[in-house]
């Protein structure tokens, strides 16, 4: 219970946060995209760093449960933050939910129960040796790092959307080297794992994903950008959980079914989101 608290917790706070962040990026000067002039004057801007104050919060939230649970778990769970990000949208839009809202948001609840329910995420299996490691990790960076090549040849709305999904990408990669920090903390202490990479990657990652996030919502509006992230971010964070950290899941065939009609509704519902009226439109 302390795990589901924790992720709709973090969910929750992300949500608000992403939503007073693109409120002020598509402020910002439009020569800014993808530099890190961008963060420099987002600082200036009070929405923005209230924003920000509800990422760090959501992020903590989000690590505490990270600690205590599965990230095959955890992040199903932290996909609801555009749930939350709706409803902080529709108080500044004035736009109600209705159905289809409503059915976004049934979609999500559904498809994360699913997911958890048939596949019964839970961790105790032996991590991956150096060279699946290494494989996973590449793959979810190189990904990232070829959508962010392709998006700087798009258009604006489109490039938005790429970028999302890389920072989505780095987030699911930074939730599993979380885990994987905490699981060395516990087993060496706070000092062997203060002399490690895997939490100075989380930290740059992090940083890397704020500037790929913060360019998206300069780019377009949010509906553009936000269903993006939140669809990537869990499938990568899944991906390297059950790739690399020995995170397990039920597979049998019955199990995997559900476990892929979830996922599918989860995105689904996250696509209806994002197209709903009350997220912000161009200005």
């Amino acid at each position: 219970m302390a795990v589901f608290l924790l992720a709709l917790g973090a969910a929750c706070c992300l949500g608000a946060g992403f939503v007073l962040q693109q409120h002020a990026a598509q402020r910002a000067p439009s020569g800014d995209l993808l530099r890190w002039r961008l963060l420099l004057d987002l600082l200036r801007m009070p929405d923005w760093l209230l924003g920000l104050a509800f990422v760090i919060g959501g992020q903590a939230l989000s690590a505490l449960a990270l600690s205590q649970g599965e990230v095959a778990l955890v992040e199903p769970l932290l996909a609801t933050n555009l749930v939350w990000a709706m409803l902080l949208a529709r108080r500044i839009t004035g736009t109600r939910l209705g159905r289809p809202g409503w059915v976004g948001v049934a979609l999500i609840a559904l498809g994360v129960t699913a997911f958890i329910a048939a596949g019964q995420p839970r961790g105790g299996g032996p991590e991956a040796g150096p060279l699946r490691y290494w494989l996973v990790f590449g793959i979810v960076s190189g990904l990232a790092l070829l959508l962010v090549a392709v998006a700087r040849r798009l258009p604006l709305f489109e490039e938005a959307t790429l970028l999302a999904l890389a920072a989505g990408l780095l987030y699911g990669l930074q939730d599993a080297l979380t885990r994987t920090t905490f699981e060395r903390i516990d087993r060496d202490g706070a000092a062997a794992a203060l002399v490690s990479w895997p939490p100075y990657t989380v930290v740059g990652l992090g940083v890397i994903g704020l500037l790929l996030v913060q360019s998206a919502f300069e780019a377009a509006p949010l509906r553009m950008s936000l269903p993006a992230l939140t669809a990537a971010q869990p499938l990568a964070g899944i991906a390297c959980a059950v790739g690399f950290l020995g995170d397990r899941l039920r597979v049998t065939p019955g199990a995997l079914a559900w476990q892929s009609a979830g996922l599918a509704a989860i995105v689904v519902g996250v696509v209806v989101l994002g197209r709903h009226p009350a997220l912000p439109g161009p200005k």
